[in-house]
């Protein structure tokens, strides 16, 4: 089960971290990634990183977001800077390819 948590208000240009805290070992999971969805649209994939730590970003998150993961403590962490209203959404972490599990995810508002 993975748990999202960080989210909360922040103004434009403003920075936020989120944390993905894993029930289970991660350490078996090559990707995992950070997705996002606004309400009435579909769920987008955000960042993705490897176990080794290899990463790729969307191309609205490259140079703004930073995807990390600490296998050791089953945790998956993704840094956003520059925060703009577009980047209002529920976020959710999950492996790449997805499971079906999605959890509650967390909510980012980036007010103007």
């Amino acid at each position: 089960q993975l748990q999202a948590s960080g989210g909360g208000l922040v103004q434009a240009g403003g920075s936020l971290r989120l944390s993905c805290t894993a029930s289970t070992s991660m350490f078996s999971i090559n990707l995992m990634a950070w997705y996002r969805q606004v309400p009435g649209k579909q769920r987008e994939l955000v960042a993705s990183i490897s176990r080794g730590s290899l990463t790729t970003y969307a191309d609205f998150a490259k140079g703004r977001f930073v995807i990390s993961r600490d296998n050791t403590n089953n945790m998956v962490y993704l840094r956003m800077n520059n925060l703009t209203p577009e980047d209002t959404a529920t976020y959710y972490c999950n492996p790449n390819p997805p499971t079906a599990s999605w959890g509650q995810g967390t909510l980012v508002t980036v007010s103007s």
